[in-house]
């Protein structure tokens, strides 16, 4: 099986590369992408950068050099102080823009030819591995252009999503483009700080100091239960 694995910093990149295995690397459109293996699947792992834009260009140029069966987004996001806490991990069943409006007659999300929720691939969230401990959750994933660390940008997010469960800056635009593209994507995010809370940027700095591994050996455990 062939997957592609989208992070957006190096930080993450740099948890996930000791994971490669026959590791080789190929350059496009400004983009690195190190190709390996993870037990019998197929890797191209890339750092897409910081935002939307990036993303949607980085997820766009992955699909058309390399042609994913898969592609899954991961590494870290901010709690909204729902269910999931830090260091827990959040499956994105869901994901959604929470800075996007259209105007009059459309839905708050609503990116123009696209549904509100884009749905992530079922036969990813379903596997075992996702469904063991109390640090894995399932639910909402909502993107933006903003590093969110002011508590009235969580409370307005979640007025508008009162179950999201996680925020972060790219996964809906990569999963905008799987959509469009028809390749099934797969979401998994680390909460790293919940924004908002007093020591928010404290929280951040030491959870890098914390190295989030597990979320990455979690990855691991997806890519083997899925060419098992």
């Amino acid at each position: 099986m062939k997957i592609g694995v989208i992070v957006a910093m190096d930080k993450e990149l740099a948890l996930l590369m000791p994971l490669l295995e026959n590791q080789s690397q190929s350059t496009f459109n400004g983009f690195t992408f190190h190709c390996g293996n993870i037990g019998q699947a197929s890797i191209i792992a890339m750092k897409c950068g910081i935002g939307k834009v990036n993303a949607a260009m980085g997820t766009m140029t992955l699909i058309d050099r390399f042609e994913p069966e898969l592609i899954i987004n991961t590494g870290v996001a901010g709690g909204t102080g729902g269910n999931a806490g830090i260091l827990d991990i959040v499956v994105g069943t869901r994901i959604a823009y929470h800075d996007v409006w259209c105007g009059p007659g459309t839905e708050w999300g609503d990116a123009a030819g696209c549904p509100r929720f884009f749905h992530t691939a079922d036969f990813v969230n379903n596997l075992s591995c996702l469904h063991e401990g109390d640090t894995v959750k399932h639910g909402l994933v909502c993107s933006g252009d903003i590093f969110v660390s002011d508590p009235a940008v969580v409370q307005h997010i979640r007025d508008l999503y009162p179950e999201v469960d996680a925020v972060d800056m790219e996964s809906a635009a990569i999963a905008q483009v799987c959509y469009l593209r028809n390749v099934p994507f797969a979401c998994m995010r680390v909460i790293s700080d919940t924004p908002g809370a007093d020591d928010n940027i404290a929280q951040y700095q030491n959870f890098w100091e914390e190295a989030p591994r597990h979320t990455f050996d979690m990855l691991r455990h997806i890519i083997h239960e899925l060419t098992a």
